[in-house]
């Protein structure tokens, strides 16, 4: 798998948003994601961050996984390596990973790389819906949940409280890499 999801991802959203009975402003006023900008997504003309997919796939009621699954069409019960969906953001170069074979189920797990100095923000409304949790498997990971940061080092596990506002940081010079957990909440 590569990180060719473009054109697909592009497709899956306005269809994702046509299946709602969303226009493209009503859309934009549940993610916080200009009208204009969601065009140009849906029009091939602009490579969306993880930060701008986070918002879109929260504002349509879906984790980011289940958006990339979607637009990787994959159903299936063994993932290799090979297979599993991978989409680098354009501006941070933040790699992500969708391990688990398929998506929707009662567990999700997502493998980043977060590099150097990157920063990924998400909004409240990604996490109204699900619980997660963060293993860190190499680096460190600054991870903001709300006012409160937590520097998480190799094999620190955090569970997400309450739903807020979060950002992933790295903090440091080295690339850092971890696992999430995501379930629906009940």
């Amino acid at each position: 798998m590569s990180d060719e999801l473009g054109p697909a991802l592009a497709v899956t959203l306005q269809t994702l948003r046509r299946d709602r009975g969303l226009s493209g402003a009503a859309l934009a006023d549940l993610s916080g994601v200009s009208r204009a900008m969601i065009s140009r997504i849906e029009n091939g003309d602009a490579q969306p961050t993880a930060a701008l997919l986070g918002r879109l796939s929260g504002a349509l009621g879906l984790t980011l996984s289940e958006l990339i699954a979607q637009a990787e069409q994959g159903d299936r019960r063994l993932a290799r390596r090979d297979q599993q969906p991978l989409w680098t953001d354009p501006e941070t170069g933040y790699r992500r990973r969708a391990v688990s074979p398929t998506s929707g189920g009662s567990l999700e797990l997502v493998e980043v790389e977060l590099p150097p100095g990157a920063r990924v923000p998400y909004p409240e409304e990604v996490f109204t819906f699900t619980h997660h949790q963060i293993w860190v498997l190499e680096g460190v990971l600054a991870f903001r949940e709300g006012p409160t940061e937590h520097l998480l080092e190799r094999g620190d596990c955090l569970q997400l409280g309450a739903p807020a506002p979060c950002e992933y940081r790295n903090p440091t010079g080295s690339a850092c890499r971890y696992l999430v957990a995501v379930t629906r909440r009940a």
